[in-house]
């Protein structure tokens, strides 16, 4: 049939008479006239406000020519049928528009979403789009009306957002509002590209966007965010702070600090001669020589890894964790055999049997760990081992004395603290969970590994910037023992201390950074 421009003008012939009225398209109308039914229930769409999007799945149709279905503008959602819906090609073209209803009903129109809609489509790969008005997505927004970005961590909800862990700290960024909806679509569009990690974006004093892979993922998270967003605004309502990990009462201004959790501005704290110097926005904490003796790492944590590989995956071959690992591990390997890297062996395919395969990634792993190489592949297995190690009390993590009192001080000022380290995201939680000082992560924001990047590589610490949200990477003070990781981090705009500790490597000469000896002295 012929296509029809967002302007009424035809465009040309597109989809056919036959695949609009087929099972799919229709199948997917009635999908979103229930879901905007039930949405309305939970408050989402009321007074004819919010919008929905999907795009027609089928899997005959390559996705760039995946039909779009949009709700219509105006209209009582929960009173929405499955004839309601438009259905836009690819380019935006509208190919089925509903046919005008008897007064009182207003002539239909599409939703003022639609050029928003098509941002998380063209830079997301989304398959649904929700825009709801749910009271609480719009309160959250104004605790702070200075605020760009709504940040909380420390939540079990948080787990059914794409990408995050309840050690995570979540952050959605929040733009600001204007007349009309299409006049969002510049701050919109920067918003998602500002913030890759990002599945939502908050408009102040109106609402929130949220996109997933699937319409299920852009359901059960739009349920996730309003969730978080609602224990926000009942934690604020009881002094207490949703921003940090254990929600401990909102700090009063003191020092030129704001409420903890709610600022963009550096938190301000007195030199000795009465200057007022900016503290950093953020942390991030390297382990081995910085919070941790490389002692423990290399003398503790390393055999007892290279120790118990074996006995590991005899005891936990079949579970998911480790079936991942030993991929992880082939890939790997494979990779080094190809590139001629030193102590490489085959690992044997799985019909060889348990025992072969075992001794093969032994061999591989006892290889990797004297040649001190930080790739995932290790780091993943490494953890798993040292988890058991953990909850056997056969290891105890290390921190060095004067890091307790300063992530308590730093945490007290609001400052947010991460940790990057080579070893993984879960390694990293079993060294700070069981210390010589207790449990710590109740002070940490969050975790970053190779995931991200090599540490000694540039682009590592925009990443890391980028999901932090920071208005500019300065806002990051970056303390490391390793000056190639000081030199990367600086070269993307971090501030950069280098930590002094027994047993550290020598710097080189007129290496230009800042050093200390103590957390106490930053």
């Amino acid at each position: 049939m012929a296509a029809i421009g967002l302007n009424g003008v035809k465009v040309g012939t597109t989809s056919s008479q036959a695949y609009l009225e087929g099972k799919a398209v229709k199948e997917t109308r009635a999908l979103m006239a229930e879901l905007c039914r039930h949405f309305y229930t939970l408050g989402w769409v009321t007074g004819t406000g919010g919008s929905i999007t999907m795009r027609v799945h089928d899997d005959s149709i390559p996705k760039p020519q995946q039909l779009i279905l949009m709700s219509p503008s105006g209209v009582q959602k929960e009173r929405m049928e499955a004839e309601d819906m438009y259905v836009l090609s690819n380019s935006g073209s509208i190919l089925s528009a509903p046919s005008p209803k008897p007064y009182p009903h207003k002539p239909p129109k599409c939703t003022d979403c639609d050029p928003l809609f098509r941002k998380a489509y063209e830079m997301r790969d989304a398959e649904a789009v929700f825009h709801s008005h749910g009271i609480e997505s719009c309160l959250v927004t104004m605790i702070n009306p200075l605020s760009k970005e709504f940040r909380i961590t420390h939540m079990e909800m948080i787990k059914g957002i794409k990408g995050h862990g309840y050690y995570d700290e979540l952050v959605v960024p929040i733009i600001e509002n204007t007349a009309y909806e299409y006049q969002l679509t510049e701050s919109f569009a920067k918003a998602i590209e500002d913030y890759p990690k990002a599945t939502a974006v908050l408009v102040r004093n109106h609402g929130v966007f949220v996109w997933g892979d699937s319409w299920i993922s852009a359901k059960t998270q739009s349920e996730c965010y309003h969730y978080l967003f609602d224990a926000a605004l009942k934690l604020h309502q009881m002094g207490l702070d949703w921003s940090t990990p254990n929600h401990g009462p909102i700090q009063s201004a003191r020092r030129g600090l704001s409420i903890a959790g709610e600022s963009n501005v550096s938190v301000k704290a007195s030199k000795s001669n009465g200057e007022i110097d900016p503290f950093p926005r953020c942390i991030v904490l390297d382990i081995e020589g910085t919070t941790t003796p490389i002692s423990f790492v290399s003398e503790v944590l390393f055999p007892y890894a290279r120790d118990n590989v074996g006995k590991h995956l005899s005891l936990t071959y079949d579970t998911p964790d480790t079936k991942a690992d030993i991929e992880l591990l082939r890939s790997q390997v494979q990779s080094d055999l190809e590139q001629g890297i030193a102590g490489a062996v085959p690992i044997p395919p799985d019909d060889a049997g348990k025992e072969d395969v075992i001794a093969g990634i032994v061999a591989n792993v006892d290889a990797m760990i004297k040649a001190d190489r930080k790739i995932t592949a290790l780091k993943e297995l490494q953890g798993h081992i040292w988890r058991t190690g953990y909850e056997s009390n056969e290891l105890e993590g290390i921190v060095f004395d004067d890091v307790p009192e300063a992530l308590e001080k730093w945490h007290a000022l609001g400052v947010k603290v991460y940790i990057y380290s080579s070893g993984s995201r879960l390694a990293q939680r079993l060294i700070f969970g069981k210390t010589n000082h207790g449990d710590l992560r109740k002070y940490l924001s969050g975790f970053f590994d190779t995931t991200v990047g090599n540490k000694r590589e540039t682009r590592s610490y925009i990443e890391i910037s980028e999901s932090l949200g920071v208005d500019k990477p300065s806002d990051i003070l970056f303390v490391t023992d390793v000056h190639q990781e000081a030199t990367a981090a600086k070269a993307a705009g971090l501030e950069v201390i280098i930590s002094i500790r027994p047993g550290n490597g020598p710097l080189p000469d007129n290496h230009g950074f800042k050093t200390i000896k103590s957390f106490s002295e930053i």
